[in-house]
């Protein structure tokens, strides 16, 4: 009988890393020789995050069109299709970043039905610093206390709590978040740790090779609550191909859609959970990607990956999540569009785009 396969789930918020540490995590396993495979997960397709850990090699399945609890049946054929072409050794699985419950949806479902073919690890959240700062404090995290309350779900139903972005931070605010994490979320692991730099990620491997904790009990949520708090968020995916008789500079794409976007909402005063845009050579599937990223009112637009190619053509992936009504951000987000094409003296076709309010969750299976 073949060893079981490895289920790693790792949570969080909008914005808090997950993509980044999730491939530095994949990487790391590979080097050891093990076979892992990725399962991405959104309310709708053309997921950047999908196309960017492609574009790093690693294979990957996407759940788009609800999120994993609300379809349970795709996470398990999205896993059971990898298997088909080779049985992995790891299963990495990243959750919608405004979800939570995955304890008593995914995990324990999950080991009721396929226990004998997985062995689970401990539930991991990565922490957001910016908003954990106001929200642990008391302060508000520029959303909701309905929209808070799923952040605090996610950090209370956790195994293993990841502060990501400590090069970042001082000494003095992770000293202070930890402090805080140990008193409101206490018997949690604390896990400071650089995604991007990949500091500490030997402790969190460390970690997984534990099996997950029995649960006596499910976490209490109130499904109304947690309903208001994911509809405050606009929710747009939207694929764009530019097109100029001159070559133009990937980067200058993917950043500059990312920082008008960011210049308006602040003007409107709507609070962004995450914003990420990932540009690509139309022409050219296996040229670099330029990926440029905007996590919250308080940050500067980030090229965090840089492709230093020109082109005269382009596709360029656009996630945007906002407090904001969908139809005003698709608004924002086609007039953004114009007008960066009109600097780069470019011609523009959407061939997809989804604005909308995530709908109430409705589990497939809930564990009492």
């Amino acid at each position: 009988m073949p060893q079981p396969i490895e289920f790693i789930m790792i949570g969080g918020f909008l914005g808090a890393g997950k993509t980044t540490l999730i491939a530095r995590l994949a990487k790391q396993l590979q080097a050891e020789g093990k076979h892992v495979c990725i399962v991405t997960n959104d309310q709708a397709a053309g997921l950047v995050d999908t196309q960017l850990l492609k574009s790093q090699g690693l294979e990957v399945n996407e759940v788009a069109g609800s999120c994993f609890c609300c379809n349970f049946d795709g996470l398990t054929d999205a896993m059971e299709e990898f298997e088909n072409r080779q049985r992995p050794d790891v299963v990495l699985a990243e959750p919608v970043g405004s979800c939570t419950d995955l304890i008593a949806t995914i995990a324990v479902p999950m080991m009721e039905r396929l226990g004998e073919k997985f062995v689970h690890r401990p539930y991991a959240v990565v922490l957001k610093p910016n908003h954990g700062k106001k929200i642990l404090s008391g302060v508000g995290g520029g959303f909701s206390e309905k929209a808070e309350y799923i952040f605090r779900k996610q950090l209370e139903e956790s195994e293993i709590i990841l502060l990501n972005r400590i090069d970042e931070l001082s000494e003095e605010d992770v000293q202070s978040l930890k402090e805080q994490l140990n008193e409101q979320y206490p018997g949690r692991k604390v896990i400071p740790l650089s995604a991007k730099t990949g500091e500490n990620l030997d402790v969190l491997y460390e970690a997984f090779q534990g099996n997950a904790a029995p649960r006596d009990s499910m976490m209490e949520v109130d499904y109304d609550v947690y309903a208001d708090g994911e509809a405050e968020l606009g929710w747009l995916n939207a694929t764009v191909n530019f097109k100029s008789e001159h070559a133009f500079a990937l980067d200058e794409l993917s950043v500059g859609l990312v920082d008008e976007l960011r210049q308006r909402l602040l003007s409107l005063g709507a609070e962004p959970g995450h914003l990420k845009v990932l540009c690509s050579d139309n022409e050219a599937d296996d040229q670099p990607v330029s990926v440029a990223n905007l996590i919250d009112s308080d940050s500067q637009t980030v090229l965090s990956i840089a492709s230093g190619t020109n082109t005269p053509t382009a596709k360029a992936i656009i996630n945007a999540r906002v407090r904001l009504a969908p139809e005003s951000l698709t608004e924002e987000v086609q007039q953004v569009v114009q007008s960066v094409a009109s600097r780069l003296n470019a011609e523009t076709e959407t061939t997809q785009l989804d604005s909308f309010r995530p709908g109430r969750p409705e589990p497939t299976y809930r564990s009492a």
